[in-house]
């Protein structure tokens, strides 16, 4: 049984019988097979089944979450008795708000697949929230910890945020002197499903709230990034989004002296969040190490 619960895992993990059974080496009708025999042996039904894709029933979901504990001591207790170490393979599904992932997740990737070329790694740019769990995901990249208590987080960054302009933007516009003065020019925003938005400001026991306004918004901050090299606004985006554009001068900084925010109580941490495992999966340690390393470097 335990053999076909760890195709049932797989399974789940791939999101389908084929690409579960191109990771397992198998038949996809020997697939169905393990899973129609666990289904049997269970006496529920684990997926809702269709041409177009393949859903966990509520049953499958709860077997999923409290198998994975058996399988990974199993996993453990053979590599023990075999004296061997578990070496990274398989698919690594990570999904990642997407000016992260262009900038920063995708450069490295292609060296943590020479390093380990057993490993597939599906990238999903996307900057909607996932349920681990129910998306099928294993690995996720937010800002700020996760309120699931059934997620590890391990921070990746600190997500500190500067005001820029270019430089044709600053000679073409009032001179900004104070946070107030924002509010007669042109923001580019970060999407916060609100009518209004602000920016606050600190600087020693100074605070500010200022209400700005603009005419491009946007859910990711690569499209406002390219506006403002354009001359179009002021950008306020994190340090390793704009960092390589300020050394280059082709943005500015504005109200330098000042700590801003998109958010009253700051810009938050960037983490990598997975499933609450007491020993992650050798690929999901092996790339958090990897991330860790090589993100150092933008700290």
């Amino acid at each position: 049984m335990l053999e076909q619960i760890k195709v049932f895992h797989q399974v789940v993990d791939s999101g389908s019988f084929s690409q579960a059974a191109q990771v397992l080496h198998m038949a996809p009708s020997s697939i169905a097979r393990n899973i129609d025999s666990l289904e049997a042996q269970l006496k529920t039904t684990l997926f809702k089944r269709s041409t177009r894709q393949l859903i966990l029933t509520e049953e499958g979901s709860y077997f999923y979450k409290q198998s994975g504990k058996l399988v990974e001591d199993a996993d453990i207790l053979l590599a023990e008795m075999r004296g061997a170490q578990d070496t990274p393979q398989g698919l690594l599904r990570i999904s990642v708000f997407e000016s992260f992932g262009n900038l920063c997740l995708a450069p490295i990737i292609p060296e943590f697949l020479q390093m380990y070329p057993d490993v597939q790694v599906d990238l999903d740019l996307d900057n909607k929230l996932v349920d681990l769990h129910s998306d099928n995901v294993d690995l996720a990249i937010r800002i700020g910890v996760p309120q699931d208590s059934g997620l590890k987080a391990r921070k990746l960054l600190e997500n500190r945020t500067l005001l820029t302009a270019s430089p044709i933007y600053v000679e073409q516009h009032k001179t900004i002197t104070q946070p107030s003065d924002l509010g007669e020019h042109n923001c580019l925003l970060i999407s916060q499903e609100r009518q209004r938005n602000h920016w606050y400001f600190n600087k020693g026991k100074s605070k500010r709230k200022v209400s700005v306004t603009g005419n491009l918004i946007s859910k990711g901050g690569s499209p406002l990034l390219i506006a403002a090299l354009k001359g179009c606004g002021v950008l306020l985006l994190s340090e390793w989004m704009v960092k390589p554009y300020l050394e280059s001068k082709d943005l500015v900084a504005i109200l330098p002296d000042w700590t801003v925010n998109h958010r009253e109580n700051g810009s938050g941490e960037i983490y990598a969040i997975y499933k609450d495992a007491q020993y992650p999966k050798p690929h999901i340690r092996a790339f958090l190490d990897f991330m860790v390393n090589k993100l150092t470097r933008v700290r």
